[in-house]
Protein backbone atom coordinates (compact mmCIF):
# COMPACT_ATOMS: atom_id res chain seq x y z
CA UNK A 1 0.00 0.00 0.00
CA UNK A 2 1.14 3.64 -0.79
CA UNK A 3 1.93 5.87 1.84
CA UNK A 4 -1.30 8.21 0.61
CA UNK A 5 -3.96 5.00 -0.77
CA UNK A 6 -7.63 5.09 -1.40
CA UNK A 7 -10.15 2.61 -0.98
CA UNK A 8 -9.94 0.23 -4.18
CA UNK A 9 -13.37 1.26 -5.17
CA UNK A 10 -16.04 3.97 -4.51
CA UNK A 11 -18.55 4.13 -2.39
CA UNK A 12 -22.40 4.99 -2.54
CA UNK A 13 -24.15 6.48 0.40
CA UNK A 14 -28.10 5.76 0.93
CA UNK A 15 -29.59 8.33 3.14
CA UNK A 16 -33.45 7.85 4.59
CA UNK A 17 -35.44 10.37 5.37
CA UNK A 18 -38.53 8.90 7.88
CA UNK A 19 -41.64 10.67 8.78
CA UNK A 20 -41.63 11.54 12.67
CA UNK A 21 -44.75 11.99 14.77
CA UNK A 22 -43.88 14.72 16.41
CA UNK A 23 -44.77 18.20 16.60
CA UNK A 24 -41.67 20.25 16.56
CA UNK A 25 -40.20 17.59 13.96
CA UNK A 26 -41.67 16.41 10.75
CA UNK A 27 -38.74 13.62 9.78
CA UNK A 28 -35.87 12.98 10.52
CA UNK A 29 -32.80 11.71 7.90
CA UNK A 30 -30.53 9.11 8.66
CA UNK A 31 -27.90 7.65 7.11
CA UNK A 32 -29.28 3.89 6.42
CA UNK A 33 -26.08 2.12 4.08
CA UNK A 34 -22.78 2.73 2.49
CA UNK A 35 -22.27 0.35 -0.55
CA UNK A 36 -18.78 0.06 -2.60
CA UNK A 37 -19.83 0.39 -6.37
CA UNK A 38 -18.72 -2.53 -8.75
CA UNK A 39 -17.77 -0.46 -11.16
CA UNK A 40 -14.04 1.71 -10.50
CA UNK A 41 -15.36 4.76 -12.29
CA UNK A 42 -16.11 7.37 -9.16
CA UNK A 43 -19.01 9.42 -10.96
CA UNK A 44 -21.30 11.81 -8.49
CA UNK A 45 -25.10 11.05 -9.05
CA UNK A 46 -28.39 11.35 -7.07
CA UNK A 47 -30.77 9.58 -7.69
CA UNK A 48 -34.52 8.78 -5.32
CA UNK A 49 -34.12 4.34 -4.26
CA UNK A 50 -37.68 5.08 -2.93
CA UNK A 51 -40.23 8.17 -2.53
CA UNK A 52 -43.11 7.20 -0.10
CA UNK A 53 -44.76 9.52 2.12
CA UNK A 54 -43.55 8.08 5.10
CA UNK A 55 -40.62 6.96 4.06
CA UNK A 56 -37.59 8.08 1.10
CA UNK A 57 -34.19 6.83 0.28
CA UNK A 58 -32.04 8.95 -1.98
CA UNK A 59 -28.32 7.14 -3.23
CA UNK A 60 -25.72 9.42 -3.47
CA UNK A 61 -22.80 7.80 -5.81
CA UNK A 62 -19.18 8.68 -6.15
CA UNK A 63 -17.62 8.61 -2.87
CA UNK A 64 -14.07 8.38 -2.72
CA UNK A 65 -12.07 7.10 0.67
CA UNK A 66 -8.91 8.47 0.52
CA UNK A 67 -6.16 7.52 3.47
CA UNK A 68 -3.56 9.41 4.63
CA UNK A 69 -0.35 8.95 6.89
CA UNK A 70 -1.03 11.80 9.20
CA UNK A 71 -4.57 10.68 9.78
CA UNK A 72 -3.38 6.87 11.45
CA UNK A 73 -4.25 8.24 14.52
CA UNK A 74 -7.61 8.53 14.15
CA UNK A 75 -8.06 5.25 12.33
CA UNK A 76 -6.54 3.42 14.99
CA UNK A 77 -8.68 5.12 17.09
CA UNK A 78 -11.67 3.78 14.75
CA UNK A 79 -10.63 0.50 14.58
CA UNK A 80 -10.50 0.24 18.85
CA UNK A 81 -13.44 0.98 19.57
CA UNK A 82 -16.05 -1.33 20.08
CA UNK A 83 -17.81 -1.02 16.96
CA UNK A 84 -15.09 0.25 14.09
CA UNK A 85 -17.41 2.79 11.71
CA UNK A 86 -17.72 4.89 8.67
CA UNK A 87 -18.29 8.75 9.27
CA UNK A 88 -20.34 10.30 6.83
CA UNK A 89 -20.77 14.21 6.94
CA UNK A 90 -23.42 16.18 5.45
CA UNK A 91 -25.91 19.23 4.77
CA UNK A 92 -29.20 20.19 3.91
CA UNK A 93 -28.98 21.41 -0.10
CA UNK A 94 -31.60 21.48 -2.72
CA UNK A 95 -32.04 18.80 -5.41
CA UNK A 96 -34.71 19.53 -8.13
CA UNK A 97 -36.86 21.91 -5.54
CA UNK A 98 -36.62 19.23 -2.66
CA UNK A 99 -34.82 19.65 0.89
CA UNK A 100 -32.21 16.52 0.93
CA UNK A 101 -29.26 15.47 3.09
CA UNK A 102 -26.30 15.51 1.02
CA UNK A 103 -23.42 13.46 2.07
CA UNK A 104 -20.60 15.83 1.60
CA UNK A 105 -17.59 13.71 2.53
CA UNK A 106 -17.11 10.24 4.13
CA UNK A 107 -13.97 9.00 6.28
CA UNK A 108 -12.35 6.71 8.08
CA UNK A 109 -10.30 8.71 10.47
CA UNK A 110 -12.33 9.48 14.02
CA UNK A 111 -9.86 12.69 14.29
CA UNK A 112 -11.41 13.55 10.72
CA UNK A 113 -14.99 13.12 12.25
CA UNK A 114 -13.78 14.96 15.44
CA UNK A 115 -12.75 18.21 13.64
CA UNK A 116 -16.48 18.63 11.59
CA UNK A 117 -18.80 17.97 14.59
CA UNK A 118 -16.35 20.53 16.23
CA UNK A 119 -17.13 22.53 13.33
CA UNK A 120 -20.79 22.33 13.66
CA UNK A 121 -21.04 19.45 11.50
CA UNK A 122 -23.76 17.22 10.95
CA UNK A 123 -22.05 13.87 11.00
CA UNK A 124 -23.42 10.51 11.02
CA UNK A 125 -21.95 6.80 11.51
CA UNK A 126 -22.75 2.83 10.07
CA UNK A 127 -20.69 -0.10 10.69
CA UNK A 128 -18.03 -0.95 9.28
CA UNK A 129 -18.20 -4.37 7.49
CA UNK A 130 -15.10 -6.70 8.53
CA UNK A 131 -13.99 -6.57 4.88
CA UNK A 132 -12.79 -2.62 4.96
CA UNK A 133 -12.23 -2.88 8.72
CA UNK A 134 -9.39 -5.33 8.12
CA UNK A 135 -8.30 -3.31 5.01
CA UNK A 136 -8.18 -0.34 6.91
CA UNK A 137 -6.22 -2.54 9.70
CA UNK A 138 -3.78 -3.40 7.12
CA UNK A 139 -3.05 0.36 5.98
CA UNK A 140 -2.71 1.22 9.78
CA UNK A 141 -0.90 -1.24 10.70
CA UNK A 142 1.52 -0.05 8.24
CA UNK A 143 1.68 3.37 9.12
CA UNK A 144 0.71 4.27 12.52
CA UNK A 145 3.85 5.61 14.82
CA UNK A 146 2.08 5.62 18.53
CA UNK A 147 3.46 9.17 19.74
CA UNK A 148 6.60 8.22 22.01
CA UNK A 149 6.34 9.36 25.55
CA UNK A 150 8.27 12.03 26.64
CA UNK A 151 9.46 12.40 30.09
CA UNK A 152 7.69 15.26 32.02
CA UNK A 153 9.41 18.15 33.26
CA UNK A 154 8.14 18.86 37.38
CA UNK A 155 6.66 22.24 37.73
CA UNK A 156 8.73 24.37 40.26
CA UNK A 157 5.52 25.09 42.37
CA UNK A 158 6.11 21.14 42.31
CA UNK A 159 8.97 20.82 44.32
CA UNK A 160 12.34 19.33 42.83
CA UNK A 161 16.24 20.14 42.96
CA UNK A 162 15.76 23.06 40.99
CA UNK A 163 13.53 25.02 43.47
CA UNK A 164 15.79 23.57 46.45
CA UNK A 165 18.97 25.31 44.89
CA UNK A 166 16.90 28.35 44.40
CA UNK A 167 16.15 28.39 48.30
CA UNK A 168 19.32 27.84 49.26
CA UNK A 169 20.75 30.81 47.33
CA UNK A 170 18.41 32.97 48.83
CA UNK A 171 19.08 31.78 52.38
CA UNK A 172 22.62 32.34 51.53
CA UNK A 173 21.93 35.99 50.71
CA UNK A 174 20.28 37.26 53.49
Amino acid sequence: MDKSTSLPFSVSIVMQRVMLHNRWQSFQWKLLEVLPESSGVSVATVRALLMHEHDARWLFSGFSVDLFVDETPGYFLNLSADTPCWFVMWRFDEVDGLELAIPKSITLSYNEAARWMDAGEQVDTLELSEEVAAWLATYTQEYFQPESKKKRKRPSFEGGEGVDKMARAEWDRS
